[in-house]
């Protein structure tokens, strides 16, 4: 039946006792195709709308890492500020400070 349907589909004379299956198959053949076409020329089409959707997913994943590395460094501050031992350790390990008398040796890996 799907032959008979789709043969000579827009030869209305040949619809016969077929008419509305026809009728009903040309009208679905036709929206679908200006369905296509507004979707994927249109200037807002869904190709743009799934990569807007890879980049928020990617902006959120970057905006989670830079609020832990924030909250990260603000304990890190807040440690440092409040207890001189840290303060000093912080000093010796990333800037090389020594008290008097001290020697300093660097090994790089």
């Amino acid at each position: 039946m799907a032959k008979k349907l789709t043969e000579d589909l827009w030869d209305r004379s040949k619809d016969g006792s077929n008419r509305e299956p026809r009728s009903f198959f040309r009208f679905a053949i036709i929206l679908t195709a200006v369905f296509v076409i507004f979707l994927f020329l249109k200037k807002d089409n869904v190709i743009r709308w799934i990569q807007a959707g890879f980049t928020l997913r990617s902006q959120r994943r970057q905006i989670e890492a830079v609020e832990a590395e924030n909250a990260r460094l603000d304990r890190q501050i807040e440690l440092l500020s409040t207890n001189r031992d840290s303060l000093e350790t912080y000093a010796r390990e990333r800037f090389y400070f020594s008290k008097e008398g001290e020697d300093v040796y660097i090994i790089e890996d």
